[in-house]
């Protein structure tokens, strides 16, 4: 199992929430708690088995454990989503090219 540090972002691969980004609250054993601000508040984190999730390296620079809210998580994975997504557009105009 590999090293998961709390606050690194994690991609559901099975379940009804495939595809879902989180953020890792915590991990124990062969589980992590996962958050999202949305479906999943600071209050009801998703219990989910490590081989179901693919982590994602990097933890976002706004990540403050101490002034963890459901409104910040939200927004982390908003930036997230918005960076991969131009990254991804540039890749492809860099193929068109």
């Amino acid at each position: 199992m590999e090293n998961i540090v709390q606050g690194m972002m994690a991609r559901s691969k099975a379940g009804r929430d495939k595809g879902s980004l989180y953020l890792i609250l915590k991990a124990e054993g062969e589980y992590v708690y996962l958050i999202d601000g949305n479906r999943r508040p600071l209050a009801k984190p998703k219990k989910k088995k490590y081989r179901h999730i693919q982590i994602i390296k990097q933890v976002p620079e706004e990540w403050n454990p101490d002034r963890l809210s459901d409104d910040n998580v939200k927004r982390m994975l908003k930036e997230y989503e918005r960076k991969s997504a131009n990254l991804n557009l540039i890749k492809v105009e860099e193929k068109d090219v």
